[in-house]
């Protein structure tokens, strides 16, 4: 499988420029570490409104990717459903890969 947003994740976990985790998230969002945060599309939603809350409250980007809990986990190695990118550069190129993503997605709507 040639995922190219997983495949980027996994390199942001490796370059350790991602962080995952509820509690290691929403502490980066609040400490202004984190440049973006990406959840999964199967999280629970009592934590996707707390990360998201805290994301809006500090002015963090949060995206949603159509990936599941577990296809991100294998991606980085470490079973999560959120994740916090640290690198504006890694940051900045995940947006445009999602973003890209949910466009073409929507466009058969």
């Amino acid at each position: 499988m040639n995922d190219r947003i997983l495949s980027f994740l996994g390199l942001c976990r490796r370059a350790g420029k991602l962080t995952p985790g509820n509690d290691a998230v929403i502490d980066e969002v609040t400490k202004g570490i984190s440049k973006l945060v990406i959840v999964t599309s199967n999280i629970s939603k009592n934590t996707e409104k707390k990360i998201l809350l805290n994301c809006h409250r500090c002015n963090v980007k949060a995206l949603k990717i159509n990936r599941t809990t577990d296809e991100l986990s294998y991606a980085i190695g470490k079973f999560s459903a959120v994740v916090s990118v640290q690198d504006s550069g890694f940051a900045k190129k995940l947006s445009e890969l999602i973003e890209n993503e949910n466009q073409e997605v929507n466009a058969y709507d």
